[in-house]
């Protein structure tokens, strides 16, 4: 499995591949693009815990805020920022096989802000183009809430012996990690339509991580498919 360490490298890589972007505008044809909008999606989440808790993905939908900066062309590649405020409802869900017929899913909504770099491949103004997109995100959370299932509650055959996260506060309600999608965007006259598929890997814990903790690792992991809508503010004149 990839450690978190490799993922903080990643992060260190985008980040800085993104400040040569910025430094070398000179060279490219710049841009002064700003578009808002909203997006909405749904997103499949799980955690990376460790010991290991055998599980299913959940399903929840998304929604948010949407800005973006177009900064510059260079050559083919368009350039730009985007940030979003968006509402997501994350956590996990349990696959119970133990013969007790319990089922258990933890429900844990944020408020995430992802900051994104990203490179566009096609048609600025009108048409289609491809879109890669990449960076780091950071949470909140705002709420917890556990929902038991299945009769009788019976933990005495629970794979690993791994009972302690029921019950279990939020340790840690401030969440950071990367993010990183691929997509298409229409422009048109009515404004810019993207649709996306993301990945979002999280370096953060949720409960305790520390030597007097249960869990070493405990971290969200979430793919997501969204359609944002953008409208123009600010539009570089054609020359």
């Amino acid at each position: 499995m990839l450690k978190p360490l490799f993922f903080k490298r990643i992060l260190i890589g985008i980040l800085l591949a993104f400040s040569a972007s910025t430094l070398s505008a000179q060279v490219g044809e710049p841009r002064s693009d700003f578009a808002i909008g909203v997006n909405a999606g749904m997103s499949m989440t799980r955690m990376d815990i460790q010991p290991t808790i055998k599980q299913s993905y959940k399903f929840d939908p998304s929604f948010g805020f949407t800005a973006r900066y177009i900064c510059e062309k260079y050559f083919t590649t368009i350039c730009g920022v985007q940030i979003e405020v968006n509402y997501a409802n994350l956590g996990w869900k349990e696959l119970i096989e133990d013969g007790s017929g319990n089922t258990y899913k933890r429900d844990l909504s944020y408020v995430q802000i992802p900051l994104l770099m990203q490179m566009g491949w096609g048609y600025e103004r009108r048409g289609c183009k491809f879109l890669f997109e990449a960076g780091p995100q950071l949470g909140i959370n705002l709420d917890s809430k556990e929902q038991y299932g299945g009769g009788e509650w019976d933990v005495s055959h629970r794979p690993n012996h791994v009972v302690e996260q029921y019950g279990m506060d939020v340790d840690n309600k401030f969440d950071y990690g990367i993010a990183g999608g691929v997509g298409m965007e229409m422009s048109t006259a009515l404004g810019h339509f993207m649709l996306e598929a993301r990945y979002y890997y999280g370096l953060g814990d949720v409960f305790d991580n520390s030597k007097k903790g249960t869990f070493g690792r405990s971290a969200h992991q979430t793919i997501s498919a969204r359609l944002t809508y953008l409208f123009d503010i600010v539009k570089t004149k054609k020359k």
